[in-house]
């Protein structure tokens, strides 16, 4: 067997900069994928709601001041 441990295993150093990069990508992508989804859900709740039927209001009485 010619691969190793090493090979297998070998850490690898990444820069702050680079460390940065890619929390911040992969933060943007958490991101993106919950405005998706909240999105789909608003228009699927919008969809559902302008299918029911619009009740009429009832008519309130308005009561007359009481004089004192």
């Amino acid at each position: 067997m010619t691969e190793t441990k090493n090979t297998f295993f070998k850490p690898e150093k990444l820069s702050p900069q680079a460390k940065a990069d890619q929390t911040t990508s992969v933060a943007r992508d958490i991101l993106a994928s919950e405005v998706a989804a909240r999105q789909k859900k608003t228009e699927k709740l919008r969809a559902l709601r302008l299918a029911q039927p619009v009740p009429e209001a009832p008519v309130k009485k308005v009561k007359a001041a009481k004089k004192r």
